[in-house]
């Protein structure tokens, strides 16, 4: 039994998934590994900090003494390698999170620089980059600097310790994940060289990594290596595909404690904040993460090798050793982009029957193609594509929330494209 059984697909695209899949199987085995270590990591958390059935009670009004979202809070900071946690629901999103967790640490008049080039589409309004938007950082007084990226994509070391030593920032920032460049995502040895070398230059810095996408695709987490406070979405990694929705900040307790103040208000912080029953949902997504992250990165392997052999252009490639789960494929055209987004979306448990089509996405500067089938409502950990139709007229893809289904949709999504006229075998 195959594919054909359920789907048309190609016989000549079914011979580069079985070569694509030969191809992936050093890589799995090394996904499995990974995967392994960091469910052990999360149980052990879950273990050590009493997690009961009681954990699962929501509470209402101001949460005053909500016994589950404290032990959660603590759960998500072992896993994360921290000193504390906030993990709420009510972050609405990572870019919320991160503004957050921006707005608790930094005052009018201090500098924040990112190290890792211009940051993507959403949060460059959060900084006010390219205008002081009302209510932005730069609206309230916060300056902004950025060392770009080398050539190759990568962080260049020499200029952020020149940049650092003279400026001495508030904060050094990082952005883990690529956003809508073709640009390599970090590898925790990427981040480890960034923070030796702020350490190093300017070690009153507060480095702060975005660490969406990132979460538990290698055994170590940027807080582990000297990172002082991250921030992600739970429609993303750490949410397993269960949580509907929220985000959590990790890292050093009093930086904890000052985003808390933000989340909430000054003199209350972390200790109001209903949970409203999601707490089951928070534990099970995070419980479920690293497996469901493995098979993320599964997906991922596998359409690199598929679409290397099929010619396009991917990054990173499937041989390479990853830093979160996103697939870049580079694919040429307008229309090739919107072929692949569409046939990904016919594969969807989710909205199957919806086709996509670009549109003015608020926070984007081009139109955006968006294929997203989704249990939660734009949970990039569940199998989705997209990508601004501007060249390299790439997609950006991600998600898979077991890797047999997500598999199908990568080949519809080819299959689409062979229809098209957009691949040639």
């Amino acid at each position: 039994m195959n594919i054909t059984n359920f789907f048309e697909i190609d016989e000549k695209l079914l011979k580069f998934d079985k070569k694509a899949l030969e191809k992936c199987k050093k890589q799995f085995q090394r996904i499995d590994e990974i995967t392994e270590f960091n469910q052990l990591k999360v149980l052990s958390a879950f273990i050590k900090n009493g997690v009961s059935e009681a954990s699962f009670s929501g509470s209402t009004g101001y949460g005053y003494d909500d016994r589950g979202r404290e032990v959660l809070e603590r759960v998500m900071a072992d896993c994360m390698g921290a000193e504390d946690a906030l993990i709420r629901h009510n972050f609405v999103s990572g870019t919320h999170t991160l503004t957050v967790a921006l707005f608790g640490v930094l005052r009018p008049n201090d500098k924040v620089i990112c190290l890792t080039g211009r940051p993507y589409d959403t949060i460059t309004g959060v900084f006010g980059i390219d205008s002081v938007t009302d209510g932005s950082l730069a609206d309230f007084g916060v300056l902004y600097g950025q060392v770009d990226l080398k050539a190759d994509g990568m962080p260049d070391i020499a200029e952020i310790k020149r940049v650092l030593k003279a400026e001495k920032p508030k904060m050094a920032y990082i952005q883990r994940s690529r956003g809508y460049s073709t640009r390599p995502s970090l590898r925790i040895d990427d981040i480890k060289e960034i923070i030796d070398a702020v350490k190093e230059v300017s070690p009153e810095s507060i480095i702060m990594v975005d660490n969406c996408y990132g979460e538990f695709v290698e055994t170590k987490e940027p807080c582990e290596i000297g990172a002082d406070i991250i921030a992600g979405s739970l429609i993303k990694n750490p949410g397993g595909g269960i949580a509907p929705t929220g985000g959590y900040i990790a890292g050093k307790k009093e930086l904890i404690e000052k985003c808390s103040y933000r989340l909430t208000c000054a003199g209350v912080g972390r200790e109001v904040g209903a949970t409203l029953g999601h707490s089951r949902e928070l534990y099970l997504g995070l419980f479920s993460a690293p497996h469901v992250v493995g098979e993320a990165l599964k997906t991922a392997i596998y359409t690199a090798a598929l679409f290397e052999l099929l010619g396009f252009s991917v990054t990173p490639k499937s041989d390479e050793t990853r830093g979160d789960i996103i697939q870049c494929v580079t694919l040429g055209s307008a229309e090739g982009l919107v072929a692949f987004c569409q046939g990904m979306q016919s594969g969807a448990p989710v909205d199957s029957f919806v086709v996509p089509e670009p549109w003015e996405m608020p926070g984007y500067t081009d139109p955006v193609i968006m294929a997203a089938g989704a249990f939660t409502l734009g949970a990039s950990i569940e199998l989705s594509a997209d990508g601004p139709l501007r060249e390299p007229y790439a997609a950006w893809m991600q998600g898979g929330l077991n890797f047999h289904s997500a598999k199908a949709g990568v080949l519809l999504a080819a299959q689409k494209m062979l229809t098209k006229g957009a691949i040639n075998i």
